[in-house]
Formats: C-alpha cells, structure tokens, sequence
C-alpha cells in the first residue's frame, strides 16, 4: 500500500503544473509531505482541525478550520485530496488578490447561494474572532464579531440589501485595503 502513494503519476504532475503557481519540484516536496502526514492520501476534517489548532495554540481554531476545511474540500466528500489541498494552498499563498478574495468569498458564503448574509459574515468573523483569542487589540468599533460585522457591510453593501455580492465583496476589498485587514483580523497587514 505505500508503494501506491510514493510518487505523483506524470498525468497528476501535468494536472497540477496547470492548475496551481507551483513548480514540478515544489509539488513533489508538498506531495512527499502531505503523503507523510496523510499516508491514505486523505486529510479528514478532525485532522485538518488537530493541524489548524497547531497554528493559533492561543485561541480555538476549531469552527475556523471547519470554514477552511469545507473551502478546501471543492468535490464535498468529506476528506481533502492532494491536490484539493494544493490548488487551495496555491491560490491562498500565491494567488493575486482577486482569487485570493473569490476564495475568501466561497468561504464567507456558508450556504453557496452567491451572496454573503449578515449571519454569514458574523459566523466567520466570530470563528476568526474564537481562532485569535485575546492576542489581538482591536479598536472600539470592531471590538466584538458584531461590531466588525457591521462595519463590514457599512464598507461593503453598496446597494444595502443586507448581503453582499461576490462583485461587491471583490470591489469592496479591493478598493479599500482596510477591508482585506478587517476580513483578515489582522490590523497590522494588508496584503
């Protein structure tokens, strides 16, 4: 059985040279490692949780990562494959800005119907919020999931229908650099 997973076939290398921003020797190192740490070839969500939970030791990662997991997990079998976890990993780490935010956005947009509600924002945001404990100082007005949330869609819904569009999401964020930090819950960056 191990031997069936020790090495990418040349049509999944092909497959994954066109579809993520990562070289031929990157993808062997990432497969060699998600192979190492996942030897079915299958990452399931309690794992990727376990993983997550790594990363922010301070707060509970768990509800994020369950966000996370279910962006990753692109045909909804409940695992994450190579090269789910690759694609995912190549637009979040070198994707330009808009994919970045087209994936945030399929994230935020908990129900898939095209639009980001209120509740959906807040559901993220109160993750984010649970993910980073107290590490963070945040200012007054986004001093609880609530109050970022609101000021969110202040930004955002342009056309004050209480949910946001993919195209208002996008312009939003991109248009004001402010945004990408309140979406990202860090105050300090903005890319």
């Amino acid at each position: 059985m191990g031997k069936e997973h020790s090495k990418l076939k040349p049509e999944q290398l092909e497959d994954l040279r066109k579809n993520t921003a990562f070289t031929d020797e990157e993808i062997n190192e990432w497969y060699r490692g998600f192979i190492k740490d996942c030897p079915s070839g299958k990452l399931t969500k309690d794992e990727f949780k376990k993983i997550y939970a790594n990363f922010f030791p301070s707060g509970d990662a768990t509800t994020f990562a369950g966000h996370v997991f279910r962006t990753f997990d692109t045909n909804n079998d409940g695992t994450i494959d190579f090269r789910e976890f690759l694609c995912a990993l190549s637009v979040t780490s070198r994707g330009n800005l808009e994919q970045k935010l087209k994936w945030a956005f399929n994230m935020y947009d908990l129900d898939g119907n095209g639009f980001i509600s209120k509740h959906e924002m807040l559901e993220i945001v109160s993750a984010i919020y649970k993910m980073v404990g107290s590490t963070m100082k945040m200012p007054e007005d986004e001093s609880t999931p609530e109050k970022r949330t609101d000021k969110i869609f202040r930004q955002m819904d342009k056309n004050l229908d209480d949910r946001l569009s993919q195209k208002e999401f996008i312009d939003g964020a991109m248009n004001d650099p402010t945004i990408v930090q309140l979406l990202q819950c860090d105050p300090g960056s903005s890319s």
